[in-house]
């Protein structure tokens, strides 16, 4: 990061006359952390550049400087340009705050050249003696532990617990001593859990980000399955943006087409439930009901040895949570219930995944809504909201506040008045 801006930032403080500990609570980061940030020691993000514009009114020049000293356009099929971008994630430089809309384009695009960075043939380095897979093993462990905390606690501690470990991806591959194509698989999945925690959190811009990098390392391993379970991912944020559902399909073609042949029928039925999901949101009710047919049959066909591990949660609950919410989506709030209820009996996850069921429950009180039933619309919100009491998720809470505001009008009614009363 350049030191003029760095100098730049330094001086305008100084001149500012603040104290440290005055410019750091107006700025909202602590006086350790800022004094890192001039003295190189920590990277000038796009939060802190906005911060001390803000607060020193210097006319948003700080910000236009970073975005000019700003990431690296390294192109896909340049030598070393995967790692490039790692790199400055970690440093940093590559988070941004671009819209929901604006991050949807961004991830097509970069779905189009995953697709064709594939097969590319790479040099890999083999492990040397001491060690070296056993460090990669545990790296692995680590980051299937954060999924399953991500599943019970949300994805804000989850978020920097694997921002971490691509940290260390990136500080191995830098080295050269260890095999390349298994870092680089790992890299993939830090970078994935780093891009859905900041969906997750509200970040579309910084989600967009990691989900290139985690494309971008999958290809350099030539790991189809980790890549297209990204895209997957990726879709989500797409067909959870308003006027961008269109875009989650396409992912999620691109996905299925580049796993075929390769991915077994639980992977098969998680790509095909997303795509109902996404079509749900467009209103084509007969191809949404074709995709979950085909999800309900890939599970039929059961569980194998090769099924990737990260595929845990994929059930015959899941895939009838996922059709609850795209009959609600359909205008069809009496399916919509009857599929909530079969997903909660066939896998009741309050509590092994309170996040996924806060969201599920808060849609099921909807569908109760929808149908004029505000005894069970303001119990199942209950529910809703006590399994989201310990969860850190900006995109769970954003669905109860939905809800919220949807029995607003209904205040007349004493339980519905408690309800809203009680979140406040």
């Amino acid at each position: 990061m350049s030191e003029r801006l760095r100098n730049g930032m330094r001086e305008a403080r100084r001149d500012s006359g603040l104290s440290w500990e005055r410019f750091a609570r107006d700025v909202g980061f602590s006086p350790a952390y800022l004094r890192n940030v001039e003295n190189g020691n920590r990277a000038v993000t796009a939060d802190v550049a906005a911060a001390y514009d803000r607060v020193l009114r210097s006319g948003g020049r700080f910000t236009r400087a970073l975005a000019a000293d700003g990431p690296s356009t390294a192109g896909w099929d340049e030598d070393g340009a995967t790692l490039t971008v790692l790199a400055e994630l970690v440093d940093g430089r590559r988070v941004d705050r671009r819209s929901f809309v604006t991050a949807g384009v961004a991830l097509s695009a970069s779905a189009g050249r995953w697709v064709k960075a594939l097969g590319r043939a790479r040099p890999d380095h083999p492990a040397q003696a001491g060690g070296g897979p056993g460090l990669l093993a545990n790296i692995e462990h680590r980051l299937d532990h954060l999924r399953r905390v991500d599943d019970e606690l949300g994805s804000g501690e989850v978020r920097k617990q694997a921002a971490g470990e691509l940290s260390l991806a990136v500080t191995l591959l830098k080295t050269g001593r260890y095999a390349s194509t298994r870092l680089y698989r790992i890299a993939s999945e830090a970078a994935r859990q780093v891009a859905w925690c900041s969906f997750d959190q509200g970040r579309p811009g910084t989600a967009q980000r990691y989900f290139d990098a985690s494309l971008r390392a999958s290809a350099e391993a030539d790991d189809v399955i980790g890549g297209a379970y990204a895209l997957s991912f990726a879709a989500v944020q797409c067909y959870s943006t308003p006027g961008q559902a269109h875009r989650a399909v396409d992912l999620l073609d691109a996905a299925r087409a580049a796993v075929r042949g390769q991915g077994t029928p639980r992977m098969e039925a998680m790509l095909a439930a997303r795509t109902a999901r996404a079509l749900s949101k467009t209103g084509a009710r007969t191809a949404t009901g074709h995709q979950l047919h085909l999800a309900h049959a890939a599970l039929d066909k059961g569980s194998r040895d090769d099924d990737p591990d990260f595929l845990y949660w994929v059930t015959y609950g899941e895939i009838e949570m996922i059709a609850g919410s795209s009959a609600l989506d359909l205008g069809d709030p009496a399916e919509a219930l009857r599929r909530f209820e079969a997903g909660m009996r066939a896998y009741p996850g309050d509590e092994e995944f309170p996040r996924s069921h806060a969201i599920y429950l808060a849609r099921a009180a909807e569908a109760h809504l929808a149908q004029d039933d505000l005894d069970a619309a303001v119990a199942t919100g209950r529910r809703a909201a006590v399994c989201l009491g310990s969860v850190d998720s900006a995109r769970s809470a954003s669905q109860l506040k939905g809800l919220r505001d949807k029995l607003a009008p209904h205040t007349a009614y004493r339980p519905v008045r408690d309800f809203l009363e009680e979140a406040r």
